[in-house]
C-alpha cells in the first residue's frame, strides 16, 4: 500500500505555483523601474571643491520631484503585493 502512494507521487510531475500572477509581477517591475528613476532624479549636485557651494542641491528635482517619485514607486509595488489574482 505505501509503496503505491510513493509511486503514484513520485510519477506525477510536481506544478510550480507562483506566489503572485502575471500581472503582478509585471506591475512590481514597473514599480521598481519608477523607484530607480526617482533615484536617478535625486542623484547630481555635488561640487568638486569642498569649500564652494552648489545651489544645485536645493533644485526643484532633487527636492520635490524625486521623492515624489520614490514614494509614487513604493505604492505602486505594494499596489502589485495586495493586488487579487483571479
Amino acid at each position: 500500500m505505501k509503496n503505491d502512494f510513493k509511486e503514484q507521487q513520485q510519477s506525477q510531475p510536481q506544478k510550480q505555483e507562483f506566489l503572485f500572477d502575471t500581472i503582478n509581477y509585471k506591475i512590481l517591475l514597473i514599480g521598481i523601474g519608477v523607484i530607480a528613476l526617482g533615484f536617478i532624479l535625486m542623484s547630481g549636485g555635488g561640487s568638486d571643491n569642498p569649500n564652494v557651494f552648489n545651489e544645485d542641491v536645493f533644485s526643484f528635482r532633487r527636492i520635490r520631484l524625486a521623492p515624489t517619485t520614490v514614494l509614487i514607486g513604493f505604492g505602486i509595488t505594494i499596489y502589485s503585493i495586495f493586488k487579487k489574482t483571479k
